[in-house]
């Protein structure tokens, strides 16, 4: 079987397995169905299911297991990270159907962001290979050489970043995928470290992350109107939001986070929606900030 169709089976069989749990019959009478929509037979012997169930726990993480007593099939335990690698192979599954794409998904134009590179990246951080790069910020006009301990990669609103320790001044960097260009994995190993992705990123929005030994995370209250409260309790701003306050009037919301660019930006997105309740000088900087907004128009 060519290569997509076995990437299709195995984002079946998933999504088959995150609707319900399913008896072996039940998940052939699916992949059936699916088959005739997707133009490609889908059926499997009960021994190359058992190899699907080894591919999608090393593929998609997910650990497959059978309930003996009910004979059905059910996924043990799921994440976030999961979900996301299985959004992006549903994205894929969907542009591999026989339907004319272009007569029924319209998709943005924008720039390539860079994803090309994201399988060399991974490969270097697994092996601890340090990475040479050219790269150009929005702001200079020229591009430096840079090399760099990749250390990990992180998401945020639609790009991807490289998070590394570079190698010039000893500190960690942050870089736009977009940005990146002429990669070239070394042969020279970096000395494994303490730095964990999770707990440098644990109080920030977005990717910026202030490096001043007097940064510290700041409790922030926001007090949104009852409509825009309904997004922000389905969509979190962060990790650390708590609901305060939520009634027919407005939602309050607590978070503790460093009072970056990309946060100030995020809360003045939200507008008239929302209001700094706490800390007082970072209401009083997202008030100057609309002041001078409100200057462009006078």
């Amino acid at each position: 079987m060519a290569k997509t169709d076995a990437i299709l089976r195995l984002t079946l069989i998933v999504r088959k397995l995150k609707s319900q749990q399913s008896t072996f019959e039940e998940i052939l009478d699916f992949l059936e169905v699916e088959g005739e929509d997707y133009g490609y037979d889908f059926s499997l012997s009960k021994r190359t299911f058992q190899r699907d169930i080894q591919d999608i726990a090393s593929i998609f993480s997910l650990e497959i297991e059978y309930d003996f007593s009910r004979k059905v099939y059910t996924i043990a335990e799921e994440s976030p990270a999961n979900d996301r690698l299985i959004e992006a192979f549903d994205m894929f599954s969907a542009l591999e159907t026989k339907e004319r794409i272009p007569d029924i998904m319209y998709f943005e134009e924008r720039k390539p962001l860079g994803l090309n590179h994201l399988y060399g990246l991974i490969h270097a951080i697994k092996n601890r290979k340090a990475i040479e790069f050219d790269y150009q910020k929005y702001w200079e006009g020229i591009t430096r050489k840079r090399l760099i301990s990749p250390h990990g990669l992180k998401e945020f609103n639609q790009r991807w970043y490289l998070v590394g320790l570079n190698h010039e001044d000893q500190k960690i960097k942050i870089f736009g995928l977009d940005r990146l260009s002429d990669l070239q994995i070394t042969k020279f190993k970096f000395i494994e470290t303490d730095f964990n992705l999770s707990e440098y990123f644990k109080f920030c929005f977005g990717i910026i992350r202030p490096d001043g030994k007097d940064d510290q995370p700041e409790k922030v209250v926001l007090r949104f109107n009852s409509f825009k409260g309904r997004y922000i309790k389905s969509l979190p701003l962060h990790h650390s939001q708590k609901i305060v306050k939520d009634d027919e009037k407005d939602t309050i919301v607590e978070l503790k986070v460093y009072l970056t660019h990309d946060f100030k930006m995020e809360i003045l997105s939200h507008g008239h929606e929302v209001k700094v309740l706490e800390p007082s000088h970072f209401a009083k900087g997202i008030e100057e900030e609309l002041e001078q907004t409100l200057k462009q128009y006078n």
